[in-house]
């Protein structure tokens, strides 16, 4: 079993790294620089556990590839995405698959894009509030968010609510 102390005293250490991170892929915080920006070794550390990610390089975390990985195990590690993958609609979907909550992360443009915020209300209804106007509108975008969550109902437009669907769907 690793420990924290075991890998900083190790830090600069490849192969014991390595090991650490296959039991405890968090302990990729512990890492040297050098090796939190190996791109083979935090390729390893996301596919065990996608919140290894905080802990990559900055080059790493602009990686559409590392990304990809880290998402699928869990989405609000887009939180530490490059700003330029935060505007990549396919990562945003993948993202929101696991955790409507990446919503809050994504770029205005996609905030603003039908799939990715149908995707991530259906993870998260409240998720609805940082969509953009213009789909908080959306018949339903509404119906999936309140089907979700009826706290959804909070953030439509006033003109969805009167809507008798939606009427139907809170009480």
């Amino acid at each position: 079993m690793y420990t924290i102390d075991d890998v900083k005293e190790h830090a600069s250490d490849r192969e014991f790294v390595e090991k650490a991170i296959r039991e405890d892929a968090l302990l990729l915080d512990a890492a040297s620089d050098e090796l939190k920006d190996d791109k083979e070794l935090v390729m390893e550390a996301v596919t065990n556990d996608g919140g290894a990610l905080e802990f990559a390089s900055d080059r790493l975390k602009a990686d559409r590839e590392i990304l990809m990985k880290a998402v699928e195990k869990k989405g609000w590690v887009l939180c530490y995405a490059s700003e330029e993958l935060k505007a990549d609609k396919e990562l945003v979907q993948k993202a929101a698959k696991t955790d409507g909550q990446v919503l809050y992360y994504a770029s205005a443009k996609l905030r603003d894009d039908y799939d990715v915020v149908l995707e991530a209300v259906r993870n998260k209804g409240l998720i609805l509030k940082y969509a953009s106007k213009r789909l908080r509108t959306d018949k339903t975008i509404a119906i999936e968010a309140i089907k979700q969550d009826k706290r959804a109902y909070d953030f439509i437009v006033p003109e969805l609510r009167q809507d008798p669907e939606i009427q139907e769907l809170v009480k």
